[in-house]
């Protein structure tokens, strides 16, 4: 049976090819997609998701616009790495439908309910809308969270914090805190797993076309920032990780978030050594099976083929 999964994401060329990912699995049955204000604008990362359903003919999943800033934290964008549109690169058609009416927090908060929690949602952006959920809707809880964020050694947006949990390190202190079975895949595997030139010679048909041109724009940042020749998928790690648990090795560690300090805004305090002897709250991603992980995305994005 299929695992319900509801993605809260902000498209974004990784949150893109996770959501296509979602679609070209089996194992998972995607009940819906919200978005939050995270790599672009809210209004950008709708329509983003939109763009992307529409271009595989998959108008009948619903989308439902969530928060466009954090709780609150002032509002920022990443267009340095996904550029204007927030998905530079391909040369996509605009939206050809709105978003539903309902806000996503109370379109998350109903599919839980009908389903009696038997959902995984899995936020691939700032964790603002898992946030209001908690806060709004303390009866639908989810009885998992898969969460694309964080890190246990390293940041990305700034020395000590990744960028999910920078934007609104609020949101994600509540999420850590709330109790629900929670997984972070985290730079720490995401960065293990960078999907190259040999990887998109594999692609194949209209969307391998597509997402080639999503990763040349992708990966033209990673190359000046990182030197690395292939570009980290990282929202596509956890999707993967629900339809296929072993490619992740996680440990369960307590984890904090830093909400107090500017200098180390939205660090993932990971007690990797149970030193400091905190209650285990979270699944870590540790490592990663990276040539599996890559393997499988280049199978099912070809599906589409």
């Amino acid at each position: 049976m299929a695992t319900a999964i509801l993605l809260d994401c902000d498209p974004g060329h990784d949150d893109a090819i996770a959501l296509l990912l979602a679609l070209a699995s089996p194992e998972l049955d995607l009940l819906g997609v919200t978005t939050v204000a995270g790599n672009q604008t809210l209004e950008k990362t709708t329509a983003n998701a939109i763009r992307v359903l529409d271009f595989v003919g998959r108008g009948d999943i619903p989308v439902a616009a969530g928060a466009d800033r954090p709780l609150i934290r002032e509002p920022f964008v990443a267009a340095y790495v996904h550029g204007e549109t927030g998905l530079d690169g391909p040369d996509l058609p605009p939206p050809q439908r709105a978003p539903l009416a309902q806000h996503a927090v109370d379109f998350l908060a109903d599919r839980i309910r009908e389903r009696k929690g038997a959902v995984t949602l899995v936020p691939t952006g700032p964790l603002t809308n898992v946030a209001l959920l908690l806060a709004l809707h303390p009866d639908a809880r989810p009885e998992r969270i898969v969460l694309m964020g964080g890190a246990i050694a390293e940041g990305n947006v700034t020395p000590a914090a990744e960028f999910n949990i920078w934007c609104d390190p609020e949101a994600a202190a509540r999420v850590f805190a709330s109790g629900i079975d929670v997984t972070m895949i985290g730079l720490d595997v995401t960065h293990k797993a960078l999907f190259g030139d040999r990887h998109k010679a594999q692609l194949e048909g209209e969307v391998g076309e597509m997402v080639r041109e999503l990763l040349a724009f992708y990966g033209a940042f990673h190359k000046e920032a990182y030197g690395w020749d292939g570009s980290p998928i990282h929202d596509a790690v956890a999707v993967a990780h629900v339809s296929h648990p072993n490619l992740v090795e996680t440990l369960k560690r307590g984890v904090k978030i830093d909400t107090e300090s500017e200098l180390s805004r939205g660090r993932t305090l990971v007690d990797l050594w149970r030193r400091a002897r905190w209650e285990p709250n979270c699944h870590v991603g540790v490592d990663i099976d990276a040539d599996a992980f890559l393997g499988l995305l280049v199978q099912r994005l070809n599906s589409f083929a």
